[in-house]
C-alpha cells in the first residue's frame, strides 16, 4: 500500500523518504542503509548525504513527514467542522485511518517508535508534539460540547488516540472479522468505536461521509 514515486529533479529528499519507507516496511531497521535507499531512488550512493547524515536521520525523516501528513488531515477536518466538535472527532479520527489505510508503511513507520535520540530530531519531536496537541484541542472542544466526559484533557486524549490508533492496527493487521465487515464498512465501525467513549449517541446515520463530489 505504500506510495509509489518516480524521482524528479529538485525532489530528491521526498523521493529518498518514499524509498526509505519501503524499504523499512519491507525489511526493518537493521536492513535500511542510505545506499539501498540511494539504488531504488536511481540517484548515487552519495546523494542521500546531500539531506541526511546516517539512517536514523532519515528514519526521523520518514516519522516527521508522516505525522505531518496526519496533522494537516487533521486539521483540515477540525477547521471544516469548527463549531462542531463531535464532527471534528469523527472526521480527523476517519482522516487517521484513511492515511493508515491508503499508506500503511509510512503510518507504521510514523508510530513505530523507530526514532532514537528524538532530541536530536527538533523537527520530529515538534510535528509531533503538535499533532498531539491538536488532538487535545478536538478533545477539549468535546469535552465542553459534552460529548466526551470531563477530565484532564491531555489523559483523556491519549485514551482517545490509543482508541483510535487499536482501531487503526486491528484493520491493517486484517484483524477484524469478516462477518462484521460484511455488515459494516470500516467509516461505521469506526463511529460505532468513538460511539463507546462518548456522551452522546454517536451512530453512522448520524454523521454520513462528507460528499467529495
Amino acid at each position: 500500500m505504500a506510495r509509489k514515486k518516480a524521482y524528479h529533479h529538485g525532489d530528491l529528499k521526498n523521493a529518498l523518504i518514499e524509498a526509505g519507507a519501503d524499504i523499512l516496511s519491507r525489511d526493518g531497521v537493521s536492513g535500511l542503509s542510505l545506499r539501498k535507499v540511494a539504488q531504488k531512488a536511481g540517484v548515487s550512493h552519495t546523494a542521500p548525504y546531500a539531506h541526511f547524515t546516517d539512517k536514523q536521520a532519515l528514519i526521523a525523516a520518514i516519522s516527521t513527514d508522516g505525522f505531518r501528513r496526519l496533522y494537516e488531515a487533521i486539521a483540515a477536518a477540525a477547521q471544516q467542522y469548527a463549531g462542531d466538535p463531535a464532527r471534528q472527532l469523527i472526521e480527523g479520527a476517519w482522516a487517521y485511518v484513511q492515511f493508515a489505510v491508503s499508506d500503511t508503511d509510512h503510518f507504521k513507520i510514523t508510530l513505530s517508535g523507530a526514532v532514537e535520540k528524538e532530541k536530536d530530531y527538533p523537527a520530529f519531536v515538534a510535528m509531533s508534539q503538535r499533532s498531539f496537541a491538536l488532538v487535545m484541542q478536538i478533545v477539549e472542544a468535546c469535552q465542553q460540547a459534552r460529548v466526551l466526559k470531563p477530565g484532564p484533557s491531555d489523559l483523556i486524549a491519549v485514551g482517545v488516540w490509543s482508541l483510535i490508533h487499536g482501531f487503526v492496527s486491528l484493520i491493517v493487521e486484517d484483524q477484524i472479522s469478516h462477518t462484521l465487515l460484511d455488515r459494516y464498512s470500516l467509516r461505521d465501525l469506526l463511529i460505532l468505536t468513538l460511539n463507546q467513549i462518548a456522551q452522546v449517541d454517536l451512530t453512522p446515520e448520524m454523521f454520513p461521509a462528507p460528499d467529495r463530489a
